[in-house]
């Protein structure tokens, strides 16, 4: 029985969606250190991880069930359980390079779950938050994704190295059960009563037809298509370790616990700085700034304490960055059937993630880690000057965005 109230404290949300975080931390942090340790290149490590997380961009496909069937709460359950299987079935692939067909597929499976956590999430953020949060909102929803990939990935390599691959996946699918424990402070939210199926479909198009027609919508879409605040090399910081010659241990906590720390925090300032300064300059601040870390680490030497430090900055920046995406995309889909028109756009918010971590592992591959981090800065720098660029001729013609 859910807690007695109208409306969700934005706190409620870093934990709803830290199961999500944790399984994706461990596909893109613990997963790519193991399989190089196993003898995968950081190239095919990438892959699995980049072929794992383009899940999300489906993401919309599951989202118009949460909206004309059951309540939210039922299918937030119903994710949370698929999420703690699908990553404990992981145990029994062995990391041998002739499966990697076997363990791509099983990854993607893993990451289809987890989604059906956070589309029932996104929901609840914008049905039960009101306007003048929801960049806070999407702070600690974004603090617990982040938050949750950095326990998942440190966690995950720290537990592997100490005790075993499979102990890792046990311990952390067990700890996406124990989450759902914050849906009591949510008010339920049910679909549509007294509606057919057929008019609830019919309601959905139309809401999606009323979405493609606003022109913050468009802009927004356009925006999140493109390579800004992306934060695509977070998949490969344990992959790439060796280039700074981090021990083990170092790496687990670097990516993990304190990769964790710094996010949320990063969260949260991203929440308040689009509640307070506006969503736009939020998300292209955090941009910008993402690139100027990956351009700082080219300037020192290739050590430990740069690592930690380069590491622990992207950080801050990317859980900037995913605060103020969330902010934008609330502010884009409304209320209306508010689960579909949330996973649409944030499934489009997706794509840049897989396309940039299979550029950045490219790029390593080819031409060496100094490459990859000009290459992350080359991106994220040129796409949002032209984005500026465009809103500011929007803004000029009296456009609403």
């Amino acid at each position: 029985m859910p807690y007695k109230r109208n409306l969700t404290n934005p706190v409620t949300f870093l934990f709803l969606v830290l199961p999500s975080g944790i399984s994706q931390g461990f596909i893109s942090v613990s997963l790519p250190f193991i399989l190089t340790q196993h003898g995968f290149s950081v190239a095919t490590a990438a892959s699995i991880t980049a072929l794992g997380i383009s899940s999300n961009i489906w993401r919309f496909m599951l989202a118009p069930m949460t909206d004309i069937s059951f309540s939210l709460h039922k299918w937030y359950v119903t994710g949370n359980i698929l999420c703690a299987l699908t990553l404990s079935m992981l145990c029994f692939i062995p990391l041998e390079t002739s499966l990697t067909v076997i363990l791509t597929v099983s990854v993607f499976i893993s990451q289809v779950a987890a989604n059906l956590i956070v589309v029932p999430v996104g929901g609840f953020m914008a049905k039960t938050v009101p306007e003048e949060k929801k960049g806070r909102a999407g702070g600690c929803y974004q603090a617990g994704n982040l938050g949750g990939e950095g326990l998942g990935g440190g966690a995950g390599i720290w537990l592997t190295t100490h005790f075993s691959y499979q102990i890792a996946l046990i311990t952390l699918s067990m700890t996406i059960l124990i989450c759902s424990l914050a849906l009591w402070f949510v008010p339920q939210v049910y679909a549509e009563k007294n509606i057919l199926i057929k008019e609830k479909f019919r309601i959905i198009l139309a809401d999606i037809r009323s979405l493609l027609k606003s022109p913050v919508a468009i802009y927004t879409m356009i925006v999140i298509l493109l390579p800004v605040g992306i934060g695509a090399a977070s998949n490969l910081w344990s992959s790439v370790a060796s280039d700074w010659k981090v021990k083990p241990d170092t790496i687990a906590l670097v990516t993990g616990t304190l990769n964790a720390i710094v996010c949320v925090a990063g969260s949260v300032a991203g929440g308040w700085i689009a509640d307070k300064l506006g969503r736009w300059l939020a998300y292209f601040g955090a941009g910008i700034l993402m690139a100027a870390v990956t351009l700082g680490m080219t300037f020192f030497s290739f050590r430990p304490e740069a690592y930690v430090i380069g590491v622990l900055s992207y950080a801050f920046t990317f859980g900037m960055a995913n605060a103020a995406f969330s902010a934008i995309v609330l502010h884009a889909i409304g209320k209306g059937m508010a689960a579909t028109k949330y996973a649409l756009i944030s499934s489009l918010g997706n794509i840049p993630f897989p396309y940039m971590t299979m550029f950045d592992g490219w790029l390593h591959d080819s031409y060496g880690v100094r490459m990859m981090l000009y290459g992350e800065t080359f991106m994220g720098v040129s796409f949002a000057l032209i984005l500026l660029l465009v809103l500011a001729k929007l803004r000029s013609n009296k456009i609403p965005v």
